[in-house]
């Protein structure tokens, strides 16, 4: 049967070699928001395995938006200079296209990195956040400052101001944060949205200021270059955020301009409740895309090509992304071109592994 995981694909104008999907994995190893060396390595090493499109990990639109202080960022000239490196290697030693998932961490910022417990910092070196209310992400965590307008305004202005510097460096696309518990999730959930204000309550209120930020961005982020956005298609949580209304939001975000959705779920409170197993999250995709008719992006636990090619074939996703199996296997592409009888890009340094010249 003739595999569809590595037929191109064409989203907004940006054509793709397959639909390979390199998620976005945070590192924590920044400094003040600033590649190095490390992010060089990680994300040069997928792109030498040529997959369809890389998505960097995600970068905050302000300081106080860092998950951890070691999150990248793009605020800064500095942080500009430094990804524009990392992003020309990638471009130099394949075909795969980069898109850059810009973020803003909340109530979940000022953290500490998951190896040393990915608690909340509670010293010197912790920050004051901020979210749609003044709740705490969990009981032993910092309860934010609730966003008043101006501070709406400030961040917004800050997702427009890094997607100027992502088209400066020649970013093939966007995808806006909007899952796993961070800032413009948590307008989203009634769990943690409770303002009284127009931004918050009914459907139409929480999801109010997310359009705003879709909106704004779009009107700087070229039309032909690919606006995606992350969400949770359910808190997986009574009374949550969940895919009814994941649905509703994305008509309404292609209607913004959005052109693909990428969907995950969970990450807005310890509560959640989650049976994991392989391709956990991919119902919630095929969902989506059935109801809107906007090409979306499956991920979750999916490791074997097979399974991958399966979910393109099927129509229950447009692509399909990855994010441990790529840590553990860096060329997972290669070894899924061989398993579907497909080609794949490799650098001419790498062809004599691959049986080529």
């Amino acid at each position: 049967m003739p595999n569809a995981l590595f037929d191109p694909i064409t989203i907004a104008d940006l054509e793709m070699p397959n639909r390979v999907v390199v998620a976005p994995m945070c590192q924590y190893t920044a400094e003040d928001g600033t590649m190095n060396d490390w992010h060089l390595v990680n994300l040069g090493q997928f792109a030498m395995g040529g997959p369809g499109l890389i998505i960097i990990e995600a970068t905050a639109v302000e300081a106080v938006g860092r998950i951890t202080a070691g999150c990248t960022g793009i605020y800064s000239d500095e942080n500009e200079a430094a990804m524009l490196r990392v992003v020309n290697f990638c471009g130099s030693v394949g075909h795969s296209k980069v898109a850059l998932q810009l973020g803003h961490a909340g109530r979940k910022a000022s953290a500490d990195r998951p190896w040393d417990g990915g608690k909340a910092l509670n010293g010197p070196d912790s920050w004051i956040t901020c979210s749609s209310s003044a709740l705490p992400f969990d009981g032993d965590w910092h309860t934010p400052q609730e966003l008043d307008l101006e501070g709406l305004n400030r961040i917004k202005i800050a997702f427009v101001e890094a997607s100027k510097r992502a088209e400066r460096m020649r970013i093939d696309a966007i995808e806006l944060h909007a899952a796993h518990g961070y800032l413009l999730h948590q307008f989203l959930s009634p769990i943690s949205n409770h303002r009284t204000d127009s931004y918050g309550g009914s459907f139409e209120n929480r999801v109010r200021y997310p359009l705003e930020v879709v909106a704004a961005v779009r009107e700087v982020w070229p039309e032909g270059k690919p606006l995606m956005v992350r969400l949770s298609a359910t808190d997986w949580i009574p009374g949550g955020w969940d895919l009814s209304e994941s649905t509703e939001f994305s008509k309404l975000l292609g209607k913004a301009g959005c052109d693909a959705i990428h969907v995950s779920t969970g990450g807005l409170s310890p509560k959640q409740k989650i049976a994991v197993g392989p391709g956990f999250q991919c119902e919630h995709a095929s969902f989506i895309r059935k109801e809107t008719k906007i090409p979306v992006i499956a991920v979750g636990m999916i490791t074997e090509p097979t399974h991958a090619d399966s979910l393109v074939r099927t129509g229950q996703a447009d692509m399909v992304a990855l994010a441990r199996e790529f840590l553990r296997d860096p060329r997972w592409t290669w070894r899924a071109a061989k398993a579907l009888g497909a080609s794949s890009s490799v650098p001419p340094q790498y062809q004599r592994a691959q049986g080529f010249n």
